[in-house]
């Protein structure tokens, strides 16, 4: 089978692949939920790349994730519920439906009425599928699988819709001054399970102040996490260098470095 940039192409791969006797035996054993974790796993590699600014990657992860959306739409094909063809079309109609002041009569409105024109759209397609947010529903759309602080800051912005929210960034760091006061006297009770429990609505809190600042919580604790890595090979480098190993040096001279390293990246 030769390769090409037709989709088609892609289809027909799957297909020969979930194709009983002839197929691949570890893909027909494949169903939805068996991989649904490898769908958010390259949804997070498409993110590193970006994040690397690494385009070529980049193309090989968009491909990834391309591949899990073919897999996806081939098992409810073979299960009689919809195809890739279905897929594309519903998204297609939802970009027209949900862009009305490009492709409809809502042209010339401001980026705040965008906001509140989707959010009224999407409002009426849940309605028209029997899903209406009624009372003790609101947050009942907020998928469970999502990553917690990014599930974090979508109940939050759920609840903030009807008035559930300060309106002070402010305001929420006392929020956050109040769980770690929380979390210190846990520390000191010694007690495991509550300590875990202070420490989950700390992270609730600074997700919460990342979504009232316009920051992406998930993408700021990515870039520490680099950040981390940038300076922690610096001081294993150092270390190196001095003809020493990790494990034999003081945390004070490691502290000393890790300053080094970040006196250099100011």
């Amino acid at each position: 089978m030769q390769t090409s940039r037709d989709i088609t192409r892609l289809l027909e791969i799957m297909a020969a692949l979930r194709t009983p006797r002839s197929g691949s035996p570890w893909d027909l054993e494949q169903t939805f939920a068996t991989i649904a974790p490898y769908t958010i796993e390259e949804a997070y590699e498409v993110a590193d790349a970006i994040a690397h600014g690494d385009l070529v990657d980049l193309k090989d992860e968009l491909g990834d994730l391309l591949l899990q959306v073919v897999f996806h739409a081939r098992m409810a094909q073979e299960q009689g519920a919809f195809d890739f063809g279905d897929v594309v079309e519903a998204i297609t109609a939802k970009m027209i439906r949900r862009h009305p002041h490009v492709f409809g009569d809502k042209r010339d409105i401001s980026p705040d009425d965008v906001k509140g024109l989707w959010a009224e759209i999407k409002a009426q397609e849940k309605a028209a599928r029997g899903a209406s947010e009624s009372e003790g529903r609101l947050l009942a759309g907020v998928p469970v699988a999502l990553p917690g602080l990014t599930r974090a800051v979508k109940l939050q912005s759920k609840a903030a819709t009807v008035g559930f929210d300060w309106n002070d960034a402010r305001l929420v760091l006392d929020k956050i001054r109040e769980e770690t006061a929380e979390i210190e006297a846990a520390l000191e009770a010694r007690e495991s399970a509550a300590i875990q429990d202070e420490i989950g609505d700390l992270l609730f809190a600074v997700a919460n102040l990342a979504r009232h600042v316009g920051a992406d919580p998930e993408a700021a604790i990515r870039g520490t996490n680099q950040k981390f890595l940038r300076r922690f090979a610096y001081i294993e480098s150092a270390i190196g260098r001095s003809g020493r190993k990790l494990g034999t040096v003081s945390l004070a001279e490691m502290d000393a470095l890790w300053n080094e390293a970040k006196a250099q990246e100011a």
